[in-house]
């Protein structure tokens, strides 16, 4: 007699969960390894007297 579909589906569900854990533990890492400039002045941004928004703050 032939095995149930529902316990293949069950392995395969379960598999991806797996997967999908591992990928995010290893998502997680890769970030905790390399952080991104969170810095105040690499996030500000400036208006120029145009109303365009500039990277460098303007002269006064």
């Amino acid at each position: 007699m032939a095995k149930s579909q529902a316990t293949f589906m069950k392995k395969q569900l379960e598999k991806n969960r797996q997967k999908k854990k591992e990928d995010k533990a290893q998502r997680k890492q890769e970030r905790k390894d390399n952080p991104g400039s969170s810095d105040l002045d690499s996030m500000m941004a400036y208006v120029n007297e145009f109303g365009e928004i500039t990277s460098t703050p303007p002269e006064k």
